[in-house]
C-alpha cells in the first residue's frame, strides 16, 4: 500500500491545525508579531497520547495556512511545560531586548519536578530575539512561586492606565488571582477572584461594547468556555454579571486570545482546543477550532459575548451552491449537488408550519427543535437564538468536526465526530409542517494543505 502525504490521512482536518505528528492540547502563547501569527500549543513530541508537556510552535500570515517549526520551550529540572501565555515587551522592561527588535516573552507553568526534591507548580519565563525561533529560560526561574493547589496557565497583559503587566492565574477550583509586574520578573499580588463554575485556563482583555470605544467591558474568560463581564481599577476585577457560557457545544476548551495584534486591525481573536476529538490510525491526536473574533452586543438579555469565524476563512471559498425562498416540507430534504466533505455554510430559514429543522452532516443530525427552543447535535443541547422569527445559522465543517454559530454569533457549538455512512455529506430538512428556506449558501472549502 502506498504511504499517505502527511496532511492528507482520512481524518487529518483540512483547514484546522493540527501537528504534523503526536498529541496537541491548549492552545499556548498566542502572539502576533512582524506580520506573524504565532501559535503555541501544548505538545507530546513522542508520543500520540498526553504526557512530556512541550510548547509546540507554529507561524501563520492569515490564521489558516500555518508551518510548524521546531519546538519552543521544553521541560527541565522545574518539570513540564504546562499552558501560558506570550507577549511583545515593546518597552523592553524585562530587559531580554538583545537587538533592534523587542523580545517576545513567554511566561509559562512549570508543572513540578520529583527529582532531585519535589516542587510544585510554579511560574517561569522565556524570551527570544529572533521572532520566536528560538527561545532561552530565564535565568531567575521561577517568577512566580507555588501560590496553591496546581496553580498554572498564566494569562499576560499590558495594562496602560496603570503602566504594569497584569498575570491572570487559575488557583485551584473556581478560584483565580491577578498580580501585576512593572518588569515581568518580580510579581506581586493584587486581588482574589471566585468565578462559580469557571476553570483553568483563564483569558483577561477589555472589549467595547457595540464598537464603541467609549464604552467598554472587562471580559475575564474561564477555560470551560465560561466569562463573566466587569471593571478592572488595576487591581481587582468587579464582575457586573453572573458567570455566562460563550461555548455551548461539547468539545470546545482552553480558548486563548492573540496578543498585540494591530491597532490598525483591532480585533479581539481566539482559538480553542478541540478537546475529546478521535482520530483512529493517524499520526497525530487531536484538534485546534478554527479561529473566531470576539465582540460586545447589546442583546434582549443585556451585554453578551459573541464569537464569529475569522474573515480570513472566506479565503478557502472554491465554489457554492445558492438556494432563495425554496419550500421545505416534511419528506422532502434540500440536498445540495456536492460530494465535497469542506464546508461553510449560511442558512436562513422562516419555519412557519415546521416543528423541528435541521441539517444532516455527514450522516449525523443538527436539529432545531422548534417547539422546545433549542438546538442540538451528538447530545447536546443549547437555547436557540431566533431573529425576527427565524434561525439563522453559520456552520463550519471540516473532516471531524462542526462549529455551529447563530445570529451573528450570540451561540457557539463546537463539535468533533467521525462521519457516518451517507448518501449525502449535506442536507436540510423540516419536520411537523412545511418551512421555508429563506437563504441557503452552501460554500465548498478548498484545503490549507494543497
Amino acid at each position: 500500500m502506498a504511504p499517505v502525504d502527511l496532511y492528507d490521512e482520512t481524518h487529518r482536518p483540512q483547514f484546522h491545525f493540527t501537528p504534523q505528528r503526536n498529541w496537541t492540547n491548549d492552545p499556548n502563547g498566542l502572539v502576533w508579531y512582524a506580520g506573524e501569527y504565532h501559535l503555541f500549543f501544548q505538545h507530546n513530541p513522542r508520543g500520540i497520547r498526553w504526557g512530556n508537556m512541550t510548547w509546540g510552535h507554529a507561524v501563520s500570515p492569515d490564521l489558516l495556512h500555518w508551518q510548524q517549526v521546531r519546538d519552543a520551550i521544553e521541560p527541565d529540572e522545574l518539570g513540564t511545560i504546562f499552558s501560558g501565555s506570550a507577549v511583545v515587551d515593546w518597552r523592553n522592561t524585562g530587559g531580554f531586548q538583545t537587538g533592534s527588535e523587542p523580545a517576545l516573552v513567554a511566561c509559562y507553568t512549570s508543572a513540578g519536578s520529583e527529582a532531585p526534591t519535589p516542587r510544585p507548580f510554579t511560574q517561569s519565563l522565556a524570551y527570544s530575539n529572533d521572532r520566536g525561533r528560538t527561545w532561552t529560560k530565564y535565568a531567575g526561574n521561577p517568577v512566580l512561586d507555588h501560590v496553591r493547589g496546581a496553580n498554572r496557565d498564566p494569562k499576560l497583559i499590558w495594562h496602560e492606565a496603570t503602566a504594569q503587566w497584569i498575570m491572570a492565574l487559575y488557583l485551584d477550583g473556581h478560584d483565580y488571582a491577578l498580580y501585576g509586574s512593572r518588569n515581568l520578573r518580580a510579581w506581586q499580588h493584587l486581588s482574589d477572584l471566585v468565578l462559580p463554575g469557571a476553570s483553568e485556563c483563564p483569558d483577561f482583555f477589555p472589549l467595547a461594547v457595540d464598537g464603541r470605544a467609549e464604552e467598554e467591558r472587562w471580559l475575564f474568560w474561564g477555560g470551560n468556555g465560561t466569562y463573566a463581564l466587569g471593571t478592572f481599577d488595576g487591581r481587582a476585577f468587579t464582575p457586573q454579571t453572573e458567570v455566562l457560557r460563550a461555548e455551548s457545544g461539547a468539545n470546545g476548551y482552553a480558548a486563548q486570545s492573540w496578543s498585540d495584534i494591530p491597532a490598525s486591525d483591532g480585533r479581539r481573536l481566539q482559538v480553542s482546543w478541540m478537546n475529546g476529538g478521535k482520530y483512529p490510525a493517524m499520526p497525530f491526536n487531536q484538534q485546534m477550532s478554527i479561529p473566531v473574533e470576539l465582540t460586545l452586543r447589546t442583546l434582549a438579555e443585556g451585554v453578551r459575548l459573541c464569537r464569529w469565524p475569522v474573515r480570513e476563512l472566506e479565503q478557502l471559498r472554491a465554489w457554492k451552491h445558492v438556494f432563495r425562498d425554496e419550500e421545505l416540507a416534511p419528506g422532502r430534504d434540500l440536498v445540495p449537488g456536492t460530494g465535497g466533505e469542506l464546508f461553510d455554510v449560511e442558512l436562513e430559514v422562516d419555519p412557519a408550519a415546521a416543528t423541528a429543522l435541521g441539517v444532516w452532516v455527514r450522516g449525523l443530525d443538527l436539529c432545531c427543535d422548534l417547539e422546545q427552543g433549542t438546538i442540538s447535535f451528538l447530545g447536546r443541547s443549547a437555547p436557540l437564538p431566533r431573529r425576527e422569527g427565524r434561525v439563522v445559522l453559520r456552520l463550519v465543517i471540516d473532516r471531524t468536526s462542526l462549529e455551529v454559530f447563530a445570529d451573528q454569533g450570540q451561540l457557539s457549538m463546537s463539535f468533533c465526530f467521525l462521519p457516518e455512512a451517507a448518501d449525502q455529506p449535506l442536507a436540510v430538512y423540516a419536520r411537523g409542517g412545511a418551512a421555508r428556506v429563506t437563504r441557503l449558501v452552501v460554500h465548498e472549502l478548498q484545503s490549507v494543505w494543497r
